[in-house]
């Protein structure tokens, strides 16, 4: 494996940052954006989530990762999901902005999904989406270890690259199960002088969760979501949540040996629901930054209090598509 030139800088904790950052994100490939409330971000790695909410929703969130080095990675995500009135159909779009010291990357996707009735109340989606990545590295911010290597000739490189991903999500009224690749096209980099910045592979996402109601106004909610890429470690995170009266979450997750979370959020009104995060690493680089904070901010188009998320209050059996679980947490 080819690894880049890597960046010296000036003080002791923006070196072992920038150690890291070849260790971890260059050296193993994993380039997908990382997210501690994954759980509200589903549809940016899976395709067929897109069509399985009751309502048009629009979701943006950003973190910034690490606060206290310069260069330490930051993300902006703003995402649709729009279920169609067949009841079957959904349509998706995503723009992911991720800044990682001297490389910019930016995903813009459209994704399709289509469901099917396994159960009387047991769904499954199948979900595509198509798009690109725009790739841009600018090797005037920092000064190098081996300056005379050819790539740094280029001064800066902008390319853009198809992706092709697909996805599977399989739910019910209080659980779901999802698997999905955001990339199969990996090797598009490969013959481009660009994969001496980032080596490329295919990752997959397994995401899980189940809401027990633990009374009428307390429900709990274990989830998972685990990342795997051909020969790095596997990227784990565990998460458990708590939602009080319809309205305020409040919870934990942890991120094998990597972080561990705080998680809270707030259901503002009957469409708009503001969650924040903060993560302190467990690993060496917490004694050299100050944590990482998300925010996310979704609006359910069309929600109020008269279709409320149990569909109890009209008495009818709920719909198995207007479902608690990957929407509300």
């Amino acid at each position: 494996m080819q690894y880049p030139a890597r960046i010296i800088y000036r003080h002791r904790s923006l070196l072992l940052f920038a150690i890291a950052i070849v260790l971890t994100s260059i050296g193993y490939g994993q380039k997908e954006p990382q997210y501690t409330q994954y759980m509200y971000n589903i549809g940016s790695f899976n395709p067929a989530y897109v069509g399985t909410t009751e309502t048009p929703e629009i979701t943006a969130m950003y973190r910034t990762q690490w606060i206290g080095l310069d260069g330490a990675p930051t993300t902006l995500r703003l995402g649709t999901n729009i279920p169609l009135s067949n009841e079957k159909m959904g349509l998706g779009f995503n723009v992911i902005n991720d800044q990682l010291g001297p490389m910019s990357q930016t995903f813009i996707d459209v994704a399709y999904s289509y469901q099917l009735n396994v159960s009387e109340s047991t769904k499954l989606s199948f979900g595509v989406d198509a798009g690109g990545s725009l790739l841009n590295v600018d090797f005037s911010k920092g000064t190098f270890e081996n300056p005379g290597e050819p790539i740094l000739g280029e001064e800066q490189i902008n390319n853009f690259y198809l992706t092709i991903g697909a996805g599977l999500f399989l739910y019910d009224e209080n659980w779901y199960f999802g698997a999905s690749v955001p990339n199969f096209l990996t090797d598009a980099t490969y013959n481009q002088e660009v994969a001496t910045v980032i080596e490329d592979k295919m990752q997959f996402n397994f995401i899980g969760g189940y809401v027990f109601e633990l009374s009428p106004n307390t429900k709990f909610k274990p989830a998972f979501l685990i990342n795997y890429i051909n020969g790095a470690p596997l990227n784990t995170n565990v998460s458990a949540n708590f939602l009080f009266n319809e309205k305020f979450v409040f919870g934990a997750s942890y991120r094998f040996g990597n972080a561990v979370s705080a998680l809270a959020g707030f259901q503002i009104s009957d469409p708009i629901y503001f969650g924040v995060s903060y993560d302190y690493s467990t690993n060496g680089l917490g004694e050299y930054n100050s944590g990482t904070p998300e925010v996310v901010l979704r609006f359910q188009i069309g929600r109020t209090g008269s279709s409320s998320r149990s569909g109890k209050s009209n008495n009818l059996k709920k719909d198995p598509k207007q479902i608690d679980t990957p929407r509300f947490f």
